[in-house]
Order: C-alpha cells, then structure tokens, then sequence
C-alpha cells in the first residue's frame, strides 16, 4: 500500500489506459493497456516513500534513531517537469480539474467544450474504472484518452505522460485533465498542468476548503457548482469565499451551474484570459531554463 495516499494493492491493482478520439466525425476506440502492480511507474513508488529507519547504536543503551531524509515525491516531479516542457513547446495549456466524486466535473467540460466550439479543446480522462466519462466526451467530438487507475485514487506524472503520447493534442491546444474524484492526493501530485482547477457542489457544504486545504492551497480558482440548487440546500456562500481565502488569500471563486449554464461566462472569460496568457508565460519560462 501507498505510504504517501493508502492506495492501491500491489497484487491485484492495474493501469487501464483507453483512447476515444474522434476525426472529421469518424469515432476510433483504441486499444485497452492493463499495466499490472500499482507501482506507479516513474512517479510515486512505494519504496520512494520512507522517510527514515531505526537502528540500534552500537556500545549505547537503547536505541539510536537515524532519520533518513529524501524528496517523497521526487520522481512525480521530474516526470512532471517534463511534461510541462512539452506542452510548452507546444503551447498547451494544461488544467487539472479536481473535485469529490459528483461535484458535476463531467458534466461541465461537456457544456464547457460545446459552448466554446471555436477554440481547439482536449481531455485526459481519470478515473479507477469504466470508459464512461470519456465516451460523453467524446460524444462531443473533441480527442480524449481515458486513463483508469485501477484502485489508484489520482493520476501521476507519468500516467500523465503516456496519455500525451496517446492523445498527441495538437498545437495550441486548451487540454482539461479531470483527475479521480479526490480532494487529498491529486493536491499532491504535480502532472505537468499549468493550473489546478477545483471543483465543487453547493451539496457538499461550505467548509470544504477547512477540511481540505492542501487542495485549495494548490489552486488558482474554485468553481463552486450547482447553484441552481442553492434555494434547496444550506450552502453559506459568504463563509465558503472566508473559508477559502484562510487558506488560499485571493483565490478566485466562481459560482456556476453546469446544468443551466448560469455563471459560465465568467469561467470562459477566466479560461480565455489563461489561454491567452498562460501559454505564454510558459514558454517563456522555459526559455529561460534553457
């Protein structure tokens, strides 16, 4: 089991990848790439996450404690580096959509796809099990590669990266990656993205950003979901903005509802401003690496 996030079983968890993408209407199913062990391959070993040993000090009474320090999610990183230098180079931006499973993610990049049908979109599909998130994706007609992890609870930077090799997302183009439903692990793991985006319902509760900081931390803006519901739910929208910026100052938060459209237009307007921007100051950055 994973030290850093309890996932997985390394004797029977697998890595599913598929690819629907669709071509001049034409719709092409790729083959499915079971990858047996959940050892996370080039990201986060199970051995990568010791932190330190104990050992018996010779000639002293007791025990002597000798910690050993490393980086825990070091190779995620250097995975991660890389493929943030690729989409650079290919002026990708890259989102990482997180939420709890139900927030309304899916449902979201469909009408965020459809209503933006004039700029070239893509999406990495993360979930344990299924194809059916990719299949309304690419009910759209937009390239998308279904990743699934098996009983892994996140994407990695290197799940990450087979993914671009499948999907191959062309120049230019707005890549959403919609992690596994989880507010713990993906605030940890670095994919490449150029922002993180977290998504949430008006169903869960105000207090989301207490009990999940490190994940509020980690993102540029908030989409609070569903406020079509809000006459039905008890949902504090003032406390859930106080609550937010204890932990992020300055977060951007935008109420919207996937299903009636309401609020859309200030997340196109965010996304269109990032799009322009965000590619960049990212190839910038990486001029100055290199």
């Amino acid at each position: 089991m994973c030290a850093t996030c309890g996932c997985g079983d390394d004797s029977a968890a697998v890595i599913a990848m598929g690819r629907a993408h669709a071509h001049g209407g034409h719709s092409h199913d790729g083959e499915h790439v079971r990858e047996g062990g959940h050892t996370h391959d080039g990201g986060h070993s199970h051995a990568d996450h010791s932190h330190g040993e104990h050992r018996h000090g010779d000639g002293h009474d007791g025990t002597e404690t000798v910690t050993l320090e490393q980086k825990v999610l070091a190779k995620n990183d250097e995975a991660a580096q890389r493929n943030r230098e690729r989409l650079a180079r290919l002026d990708i931006l890259a989102l990482n959509m997180t939420s709890s499973p139900g927030a309304g993610k899916t449902t979201l990049l469909e009408r965020t796809i459809r209503d933006l049908a004039d700029v070239p979109t893509a999406v990495v599909e993360g979930d344990q099990e299924t194809v059916l998130d990719a299949e309304r994706i690419r009910a759209t007609g937009r390239p998308v590669v279904q990743v699934n992890t098996g009983a892994g609870c996140h994407l990695d930077a290197e799940m990450m990266a087979r993914a671009l090799d499948a999907l191959n997302p062309e120049p230019g183009t707005l890549l959403f990656i919609e992690n596994v439903g989880n507010l713990v692990c993906p605030a940890l793991f670095d994919l490449g993205e150029r922002d993180k985006v977290v998504v949430i319902s008006v169903t869960e509760g105000a207090d989301k950003p207490l009990k999940y900081p490190h994940m509020f931390a980690a993102a540029r803006v908030v989409l609070v979901n569903k406020i079509d519901l809000l006459p039905y739910v008890d949902f504090d929208s003032t406390r859930f903005r106080e609550y937010a910026d204890s932990v992020n100052p300055g977060i951007e938060i935008i109420p919207i509802s996937a299903t009636t459209g309401e609020g859309s237009g200030l997340w196109y307007d965010w996304l269109r401003s990032e799009n322009r921007s965000g590619n960049r100051t990212a190839i910038d950055d990486l001029s100055r690496q290199t």
